[in-house]
C-alpha cells in the first residue's frame, strides 16, 4: 500500500505541484545556430501584431494621448540589460510599471522610470529567458492623466531578430 501512514497523501500531492513549477521555463541547451534557425523556422511565425522595435517605438492611444514604447537593444535579447523608453503627449503622473510573460507566468517585474525629458520616461529593464524559444512579454504601464487611472500594454518578442522567415 503506497499510500500509507509512512507517506500521507498531502506529501504526495506536494511532490506532484514541485515537480510540475520544475519544468517551467528554463535556459535552454546550446545548440548550432543554423539548427536553432531552422527549428524556431519550422515552428514559429512571428505575430504581427507584436512590437517590433526594430522597426521603431509602438505607440498606443489613451484617450487622447498617443504614448509610445521603444526597447534597445531592438531584437530585446534575454538575460541582458535593455533600455526602455516610453514617450507621452501628456504628463504621467504615478507612473508604475511592470513587465511579466503574457502567456505564461514568468513573475513580475518592476522596472523603474525617470523622468528624463517633458514627458519622456527611461529605466532599464532585464528579465530572463525561455526554452520555448517563442517568449512574448508584456509590458504595463499605469498611470494618471488630469487625475484619471489608465493603463496601456505592449506585447513583444523577446530575442526577435526582426526576422519573419
Amino acid at each position: 500500500m503506497l499510500l500509507n501512514r509512512h507517506f500521507p497523501v498531502t506529501s504526495l500531492v506536494a511532490s506532484l505541484f514541485l515537480m510540475v513549477l520544475a519544468i517551467g521555463c528554463e535556459k535552454p541547451q546550446k545548440a548550432p545556430e543554423q539548427a536553432l534557425k531552422s527549428a524556431t523556422k519550422a515552428t514559429f511565425e512571428i505575430d504581427t501584431s507584436l512590437c517590433d522595435f526594430h522597426r521603431g517605438a509602438c505607440a498606443k492611444q489613451v484617450g487622447e494621448t498617443l504614448i509610445s514604447l521603444a526597447i534597445s537593444p531592438a531584437d530585446a535579447p534575454s538575460e541582458k540589460p535593455l533600455s526602455v523608453t516610453l514617450t507621452s503627449g501628456a504628463t504621467l503622473n504615478n507612473l508604475k510599471v511592470r513587465v511579466e510573460g503574457r502567456d505564461m507566468f514568468m513573475g513580475v517585474i518592476p522596472v523603474i522610470l525617470s523622468e528624463t525629458a517633458k514627458n519622456t520616461y527611461q529605466g532599464t529593464l532585464i528579465y530572463g529567458s525561455c526554452s520555448s524559444n517563442y517568449m512574448v512579454w508584456r509590458l504595463i504601464a499605469s498611470f494618471e492623466i488630469d487625475g484619471q487611472s489608465k493603463t496601456v500594454m505592449y506585447d513583444f518578442l523577446a530575442d526577435n531578430s526582426g526576422r519573419n522567415d
